[in-house]
């Protein structure tokens, strides 16, 4: 190991007193020919470079490597033949994930008609422990005005009832047996008016949702100018506008369904 780093050492010590001759107009060759450099060169060959034209290869050689470097630099930018449809399909699990929180906050607004979802987003505390209702009961449409609400846990009964009343839905279930009863009431025109705003106001938060995800694609694909084709860009670009304009129509056909099972009582 220290007979390694004593060769390294001389042998760079030797390339600088190299370049020192050239530059000052000296014949240094015999350096490469002393002999306490005979373990690093063969004492049989002669030396037919002078020490400035060794020193210019070695220039050369290192600007040729560099320019390796950058070529394959170059043809390291290389696109996945994957990335548009990977955009793509980041962009619709993004919008898909709007449509999802959309219906959510839909089933949460009381109509005049009975639904099992209408109770998914009531908390229950029982056992010191809050869980969402659809887990510790199962709800059921009795008639298009009436709800069943069965608990796996009878003893959990007087828990879901005040769960229920606390919500805003105005709903007052009423024990039957090992079950809950609850009918629902018809809306009056000013609860009518405020599920309605709230329906709009949902939609748009849909649809500002779905354009976010638009414009993360977007900018996605602008990263891409400088490696896809032109043709290859607007492809993608315009396969992005048309997803978020099915999302959008999507979120509104909904809306207006909700808006017209309110307007029904």
């Amino acid at each position: 190991m220290m007979s390694g780093y004593v060769r390294r050492t001389l042998s760079c010590r030797n390339f600088f007193m190299l370049r020192s001759s050239a530059l000052q107009g000296f014949d240094a060759t015999h350096i490469i020919r002393s002999p306490i450099n005979t373990q690093i060169f063969d004492n049989n060959r002669d030396l037919s470079v002078p020490a400035a034209n060794f020193i210019i290869e070695s220039r050369r050689s290192f600007a040729k490597g560099r320019r390796l470097k950058d070529e394959a630099g170059v043809s390291t930018i290389e696109v996945p033949p994957n990335v548009g449809p990977n955009i793509k399909a980041s962009a619709m699990s993004q919008m898909e994930a709007a449509m999802a929180a959309l219906s959510t906050e839909l089933s949460k607004l009381r109509t005049g008609r009975a639904s099992p979802g209408m109770l998914d987003h009531i908390i229950v505390e029982t056992g010191g422990i809050k869980m969402p209702l659809n887990r510790i009961a199962v709800v059921s449409v009795m008639d298009p005005k009436t709800l069943s609400v069965n608990p796996y846990d009878p003893e959990t009964l007087k828990q879901l009832e005040n769960a229920i009343v606390s919500s805003p839905l105005g709903l007052n279930p009423k024990a039957d047996g090992e079950r809950l009863i609850a009918v629902i009431p018809p809306l009056t025109k000013e609860h009518m008016q405020a599920m309605t705003k709230l329906v709009a106001k949902s939609c748009e938060d849909a649809r500002q949702s779905i354009r976010r995800a638009r414009q993360k694609a977007m900018d996605a694909i602008k990263k891409l100018y400088s490696s896809l084709p032109k043709d290859d860009i607007k492809r993608l670009e315009k396969e992005v506008d048309d997803l978020t304009k099915k999302f959008i129509k999507n979120a509104e056909d909904t809306c207006k369904a909700k808006e017209k099972e309110i307007s029904q009582g």
